[in-house]
């Protein structure tokens, strides 16, 4: 049923986010059209946490050792906040080039096993061009993208 999760940072800067995300990170990508990547992600969990209110939603990604991570940042001028210990983990936050952050945490809390999904064909290959005009996603300028039902 499901078959993946798409995480979405927004960002004033997008061009120099993604730049970070492909060169620093060295996140997997694809380009579907003028430079829009789409990032790889390691295995992901979701939490449904407490709240006053709905549609409040955070991203977070793991790492094995926060102080190596933060460490590897400083070799590549990419400043880290302080770790954090918040019990669940140890917490930092990565400044990202576009002037948001992002956090990033060593996980103390039992993780799940990883969600497999039986093998099957392999999904049709969509290009920007493609998915267009099958009305899913339409591009009103570089910077938004604007959902057609």
């Amino acid at each position: 049923m499901i078959t993946g999760a798409h995480s979405i940072i927004y960002s004033t800067n997008p061009e120099a986010d993604r730049a970070f995300l492909r060169d620093v990170l060295n996140l997997p990508n694809v380009d579907v059209g003028g430079g829009w990547l789409i990032f790889g992600l390691p295995p992901a969990e979701v939490a449904v946490h407490p709240s006053n209110q709905n549609d409040v939603h955070e991203f977070y990604l793991m790492c094995d050792d926060v102080n190596a991570l933060i460490a590897e940042m400083r070799k590549r001028r990419v400043t880290c906040s302080e770790v954090k210990d918040q019990g669940w983990g140890l917490l930092t936050q990565v400044s990202l080039p576009g002037g948001g952050k992002l956090g990033i945490y060593q996980p103390r809390h039992a993780r799940p096993n990883v969600l497999t999904i039986p093998a099957g064909p392999a999904p049709a290959k969509r290009t920007a061009k493609k998915s267009a005009k099958k009305g899913i996603v339409r591009r009103t300028t570089r910077k938004a993208v604007k959902r057609v039902r």
